[in-house]
């Protein structure tokens, strides 16, 4: 079934969003990466380091999952795809979000924060899987 028009264009908006906030934090993980090889490699333990490489790491792969959750959405219009990108944005700003603000800060009650944006990640996924099952083709 055929998307109607204002769902075709709420869909491409959708896809416009992810994309834009695909490259966007494309571009800060990629940064957050330099910034923790360059200015923190000497001030930080191997394990405050790792921790630091692990949210560049997972905010670089779901940037570019971003990108295809903007052609799944092109692709199979409706709630399931939108809610996928809204998750996966949420999940990168929780789970990266919060260990940098771990290691940089020293709070560690933010490690709390993690799991919860790991767990939107997981649903942002589930989402996009169901989009295709869902959605309008």
């Amino acid at each position: 079934m055929k998307p109607s028009l204002p769902e075709a264009m709420a869909a491409r908006r959708v896809a416009r969003g992810a994309a834009v906030a695909g490259a966007l934090l494309g571009c800060t993980g990629v940064a957050a990466g330099a910034f923790g090889a360059h200015a923190l490699r000497t001030r930080l333990s191997p394990d405050m380091l790792g921790v630091f490489e692990t949210a560049a790491r997972y905010q670089l792969l779901h940037a570019l999952a971003l990108y295809g959750a903007a052609w799944v959405t092109l692709q199979w219009p409706g709630r399931w795809a939108a809610a996928g990108v809204a998750l996966l944005c949420s999940g990168i700003v929780l789970f990266s979000g919060s260990l940098y603000l771990l290691v940089l800060t020293g709070e560690h009650w933010l490690g709390a924060v993690t799991p919860l944006g790991g767990s939107l990640l997981m649903l942002g996924w589930l989402a996009l899987a169901l989009a295709p099952l869902r959605g309008a083709s």
